[in-house]
């Protein structure tokens, strides 16, 4: 029905299916360098659970070649997402090759391909959606002439199927755009793979946090957790309480994001099959919300008199519950994700314990002198307030270890470096849900290919039973804005997260460190601006 060998067309039927997932820790330094040689799975990254290239190969008329939906499809010209995906990919392939015009092929190939046709089959196509962390991602990719999809979640799928087919997609000789016949079955390993930027210590323009949520689709990372506000700076615009941009940001109006910013990376993220999770942290970190919000903070004191600054949010104000009630009620509003991200990481005690009258609290509320008594009282409250707005909620590893009530459904996220394999186990073997970081902090840096450090990184080492594993739904590569703008966050991050995206996605037994080493060095070329900078033909 479609196999004309002149015009080849692939149709991606989209049906149903399913996802799996599953972390070897190993952070031993790499003894010598992979040699760079030729793949066999050419610049697929990461790489597919299954994939077999023949060398049947189809030629792309680049003069020629579109994407649209088939006839029968469920969905059409009405979904956004799929027009936005359809474009964008058709500009990745073919953008350079129109620029210059069409490279004419001096020796006639085979078969010709003209057009992708894309056959969405389910009834519905949720063009409307927002990924999530129940999304499935899985496909399926049968012969070359017909394609068959199966998912639930349009835009996560389609967006790797996609990514996918671009990745197949190469200049053979002559200079023509060519593909070989492929069957793939792929689907990713872990549920959660994230990229966490800090726009706190450095405000970053829209226009990199947008660049780089190109590049984690480009390597199938699906959660962008946005540390928005620290110490530094709170660039987060707020409607309801504006005061603290005004106050809290390097610039009032320069360095904030504003309601429709947010909006637009949210969408922007959306079409490309990437949740945002915001980071408010509380109740340390929080110094520059203080700047806007009197009251908020605790004052500190130098023996019988305040210092004249201020330590953790004040724990036992109702007026911090009332602020903290209204801000997320907003938050819940703003960001449509089921889950936002609470902190609740390293709060220093001493101002609380130089505080009389949080003395006086915890003699009252029987804390005795033990203050992760008083942070989990406090944690505790913030929790009940989040669970109102039907958020579910992401804490940092303290908050699990100094045991706070959480709900059945709390994603612990594991970052200290120490003790990790022990952490993990501890953690899914009360049951909850959790995410790593430990191994892929990127803001640390050394000299050499230190992406096979985080490559080599296993989520699931620890000791613990199947059902404690499966708790593990995936990680998160993290880049603390410390030393990092504009100017450098794009060469600092690719391709060394790119390492993360590939043990996050493709299966345990991915590790072959010289094949990886081929692939990457050819994905590398499809990566942003000064990433690739004098590498790349």
């Amino acid at each position: 029905m479609f196999a004309t060998l002149k015009f080849a067309a692939l149709l991606l039927a989209v049906v149903v299916c399913w996802a799996t997932q599953d972390y070897d820790y190993n952070d031993a330094e790499i003894d010598e360098e992979p040699t760079l040689g030729d793949s066999p799975y050419g610049s697929l990254w990461p790489l597919p659970q299954k994939v077999q290239i023949s060398t049947v190969v189809f030629k792309l008329s680049g003069a020629s070649f579109h994407i649209f939906d088939a006839k029968a499809s469920s969905s059409g010209a009405s979904c956004r997402l799929l027009q936005n995906a359809y474009r964008r990919y058709d500009e990745y392939i073919f953008t350079s090759s129109r620029k210059q015009g069409q490279n004419k092929s001096k020796k006639a190939l085979a078969s010709d391909m003209s057009e992708l046709q894309v056959w969405i089959t389910s009834a519905d196509s949720e063009c409307d959606s927002y990924p999530s962390v129940t999304s499935d991602e899985s496909c399926e990719f049968t012969g070359m002439v017909f394609v068959f999809f199966h998912f639930s979640h349009l835009a996560d799928t389609l967006i790797q199927s996609l990514e996918t087919f671009s990745q197949l997609v190469y200049k053979d000789e002559y200079g023509a755009k060519s593909i070989n016949r492929t069957d793939i079955h792929d689907f990713p390993r872990f549920a959660h793979r994230g990229l966490l930027l800090d726009t706190s210590r450095h405000f970053l323009p829209i226009k990199v946090i947008l660049a780089n949520l190109e590049a984690m689709a480009w390597n199938k990372f699906n959660v962008f957790h946005w540390h928005i506000v620290d110490d530094p700076s709170f660039p987060y615009l707020s409607r309801t309480f504006p005061q603290l941009s005004q106050h809290g940001a390097y610039h009032p109006y320069t360095h904030v994001y504003t309601p429709s910013d947010v909006k637009m990376i949210i969408e922007f993220a959306r079409l490309r099959g990437i949740r945002v999770v915001p980071e408010f942290d509380t109740p340390g970190h929080t110094q520059s919300w203080g700047k806007g919000q009197k009251d908020l903070l605790t004052p500190c004191y130098s023996g019988a008199s305040p210092s004249g600054s201020f330590g953790p949010v004040n724990p036992m104000l109702n007026t911090t519950y009332d602020f903290m009630s209204m801000f997320f009620k907003e938050v819940n509003t703003v960001f449509p994700d089921a889950y936002v991200h609470l902190g609740g990481d390293e709060v220093d005690f001493s101002c609380w314990k130089s505080n009389p009258d949080i003395q006086k609290f915890m003699e009252q509320q029987g804390f005795g002198m033990d203050y992760s008594k008083l942070e989990s009282f406090y944690i505790q409250r913030l929790l009940d307030i989040v669970t109102t707005t039907n958020k579910g909620y992401m804490i940092w590893q303290e908050v699990f270890d100094n045991g706070v009530k959480l709900k059945s459904d709390t994603v612990v996220h594991v970052w200290m470096g120490n003790k990790v394999e022990e952490e993990l186990q501890k953690v899914t073997e009360a049951g909850f849900t959790t995410i790593l970081s430990a191994p892929w902090y990127l803001d640390y840096i050394s000299y050499g290919q230190d992406w096979q450090k985080f490559y080599r990184a296993e989520p699931l080492s620890f000791k613990g039973t199947d059902a404690q594993k499966k708790l593990v739904i995936g990680g998160e590569a993290c880049l603390w804005g410390e030393y990092v703008d504009a100017t450098n966050l794009t060469p600092r991050l690719w391709p060394r997260a790119s390492a993360v995206g590939e043990r996050l996605w493709s299966d345990r037994d991915v590790r072959d460190l010289n094949d990886a080493y081929s692939r990457l060095a050819k994905h590398r070329c499809l990566l942003p601006g000064p990433a690739t900078v004098g590498l790349c033909p």
